[in-house]
């Protein structure tokens, strides 16, 4: 099950379902909506709700038996318990915070987790109107916002430094100035939600740490399209990130980079 063409015919099946997502997110995007605090604190809109809602259909459709883990359902108390399942993560919007603002960098998640391990994912970009996917090592591909459709992969960190990326809303200051001292560190760029990931996968960044909080939700469509770009995402302790960790979804800080697990950009 899930087997190489499965995974690469699946991610494929994911694409109407995610542009279909970011069609309502944009109908919200485009009114004056309102913003509702979560009990976390954090901000939701009708947006979230809504694509969501079109994604559960799809993924119920696509694959009926699959349990499905979805931010706002979590957030409504409908918690499944998925053990060593294959299990689907869902964030409908990821970024609400970059939603809010209105500045477009915003995403739609979908990711398949097998042994605890992201498959396939796709990233689906709506104000930017760009499409990431990726299913297997050598898949990646991004579909611009004409249309076209090339492969990704990322890069080779240049011998001048490092492209860091850091979060746009959720700044870590003086953990991320301690934890690249001994870099060579050419241009910092924040960025808001998976974004980060996708741009390491299209090759023009090098390295992601996140120093804060994170979601599985939040990173395993995105963790899945950098693995099949050629990078890899590990604990700080260097272990590969895995899923299905906690009953309450949370990730460990963890450091995303352009490179296979087991390499280390260069300091």
């Amino acid at each position: 099950m899930y087997d190489a063409p499965s995974r690469l015919a699946l991610v494929s099946a994911l694409l109407p379902i995610a542009l279909r997502a970011g069609e309502v997110i944009m109908e919200v995007y485009n009114t004056p909506f309102a913003v509702e605090t979560k009990g976390d604190n954090s901000p939701v809109t009708e947006a979230d709700q809504k694509g969501e809602a079109v994604i559960l259909e799809g993924l119920k459709t696509l694959t009926p038996d699959v349990t499905i883990v979805a931010e706002e359902s979590v957030a409504a108390g409908r918690i499944p318990t998925v053990g060593d399942a294959p299990f689907w993560l869902v964030d409908p919007l990821d970024g609400t915070k970059e939603f809010v603002k209105r500045n477009g960098e915003f995403t739609v998640n979908i990711g398949l987790i097998v042994n605890r391990v992201p498959v396939l994912g796709i990233v689906h970009c709506p104000a930017l109107g760009t499409t990431y996917l990726g299913a297997d090592p050598g898949t990646a591909r991004m579909i611009e916002a004409d249309g076209s459709d090339h492969p990704i992969s990322c890069r080779v960190p240049p011998e001048e430094g490092i492209t860091v990326l850091g979060s746009r809303s959720h700044g870590t200051g003086d953990a991320m100035d301690r934890f690249l001292a001994d870099y060579t560190v050419k241009e910092r760029i924040a960025a808001g939600s998976s974004l980060k990931f996708c741009r390491l996968a299209e090759g023009i960044a090098d390295l992601y740490p996140r120093l804060g909080p994170t979601c599985e939700w939040d990173t395993a469509a995105a963790h899945a399209l950098l693995l099949s770009a050629g990078g890899s995402v590990t604990t700080l302790d260097g272990a590969p990130l895995t899923y299905a960790k906690r009953a309450d979804f949370l990730n460990p800080h963890f450091i995303a980079q352009g490179l296979p697990a087991g390499s280390t950009v260069a300091a």
